[in-house]
C-alpha cells in the first residue's frame, strides 16, 4: 500500500499538457478529473489515517479511483 498521492499528471506524466488542455476544453473530462482528484484524496486520508475508513470501503474507494483513472487514460490516449 502506498502513502503517496495518485496525482493525474503523475500517474500520466508524459499527457501533462494535455491534461490541462482538455480540463479547460472538455467539461466532461474535466468533471471525471475532479471526481478522480476528490476520491484520490480520500483514499491517500484513509491510507495516512487522517480520515479513517472501514477496510471494504478503502477497497472500494480504491476500485472507484481505478475506474475513474482508466477512463480519463482513455480519453487522453484516443
Amino acid at each position: 500500500m502506498s502513502h503517496t498521492p495518485h496525482e493525474l499528471h503523475e500517474e500520466f506524466p508524459e499527457f501533462d499538457a494535455k491534461i490541462a488542455e482538455m480540463k479547460a476544453s472538455d467539461a466532461h473530462f474535466a468533471r471525471l478529473a475532479e471526481e478522480y482528484h476528490e476520491i484520490n484524496r480520500a483514499v491517500h486520508r484513509a491510507e495516512t489515517n487522517v480520515d479513517p475508513v472501514g477496510e471494504m470501503a478503502e477497497v472500494e474507494m480504491r476500485k472507484k479511483r481505478g475506474a475513474l483513472k482508466d477512463e480519463l487514460y482513455r480519453m487522453l490516449s484516443a
